[in-house]
Parts: C-alpha cells; sequence; structure tokens
C-alpha cells in the first residue's frame, strides 16, 4: 500500500526494526528453553518474559505504521542459537541482543530525524526511553551471574532472578 506519510527510509528502518524484535522474540523463547532443561525455572520465566515483551515491541510499531497507513513487512525469523554451555553464555546472548536492538532504535530514530518525521521521532523516544532500561538488567544480569560462584549461589540467584532484574524495584 503505497502511502506518502513516511518516507521510504524510515519505513525500511521500521519493517527493519519490527523484524528485529521478532527475532529477539524467537531468541528469548529459545534462552527460556535452554534454561528450562537446566531446571533453571527463574530464568526460563525472566526470558518467557522477555520474549513476550519483544513481541510486545513489535506490536507498538506495526500498530504505529498500520495508523498511518502502512502495512508492515514481515520478514523470516532465522532459527535462534539454542546450544549453549554456560548460563554466563546465556546472559551474555541477551546482553548482545539488547545491544543490538539499542543500535536498531538508535538508526530507526537517525531515519525519522533526517525525514522530520515527527510521529516516528516519539515512537523512537519511548523505545530509546526502553532500551536504557533493558541494557541495565541485562549488564546487571551478566554481573550477577558471573558473581554467582557455586551452586548455591546459583540456586539462589536463579529463584530470585525476576525480582531482582523487575523494573518495580527501579523505581518507576
Amino acid at each position: 500500500m503505497p502511502n506518502s506519510k513516511i518516507s521510504p527510509k524510515v519505513l525500511a528502518e521500521l519493517n527493519r526494526q519490527v523484524n528485529q524484535e521478532l527475532n529477539a522474540a524467537q531468541e528469548y523463547l529459545a534462552l527460556s528453553l535452554w534454561c528450562d532443561l537446566r531446571n533453571l525455572a527463574g530464568f526460563a520465566s525472566f526470558f518467557a518474559k522477555q520474549s513476550g515483551e519483544e513481541r510486545e515491541h513489535a506490536t507498538k510499531m506495526i500498530r504505529h505504521m498500520r495508523d498511518r497507513g502502512v502495512v508492515a513487512e514481515l520478514a523470516a525469523i532465522p532459527a535462534p542459537k539454542q546450544a549453549y554451555k554456560t548460563l554466563l553464555e546465556v546472559a551474555l546472548q541477551a546482553q548482545a541482543m539488547e545491544q543490538g536492538n539499542t543500535k536498531g532504535i538508535h538508526a530507526a530514530y537517525e531515519a525519522a530525524l533526517l525525514a522530520k518525521d515527527y510521529p516516528a521521532q516519539v515512537l523512537m523516544h519511548w523505545f530509546i526511553n526502553e532500551q536504557v532500561e533493558e541494557e541495565a538488567w541485562a549488564e546487571e544480569m551478566v554481573d550477577r551471574v558471573q558473581a554467582a560462584t557455586c551452586a548455591g549461589s546459583l540456586s539462589d540467584l536463579d529463584r530470585h532472578i525476576e525480582r531482582f532484574l523487575s523494573d518495580d524495584k527501579k523505581g518507576d
């Protein structure tokens, strides 16, 4: 559906980011499954929730595009990595995904700035703020997993990871 409300560059960036969010959802689901298989129920639950949150992010962008008369272009999602040796590798993968999402959000925002697309800029402001939180919990998770050096501390971390990384404790 051709539309002059969104420039081709902004539209391309939004479509790319929608698909990046959907890919992240799939990757978080894979991380959840890895943790579940190893009886890390807390991490499995946390990553399952992150998977849902990434789908919500994609939906937020899709609705923005729809409201502006454009249908999002969904791409094939590659199979996520599922082979990890340690929980630290899993945490580092989550951190790398969030860093990649931040880069993608910034690219979409830059395109909106150049095109003077104010509605897309406002949308991207929300995502920019969200990514600050996402990168903060990812860094905290990596730090906590690195510090859990024995089975007892890892078990305790797993039991409390959602509370440790929740937005509620950050005073929103």
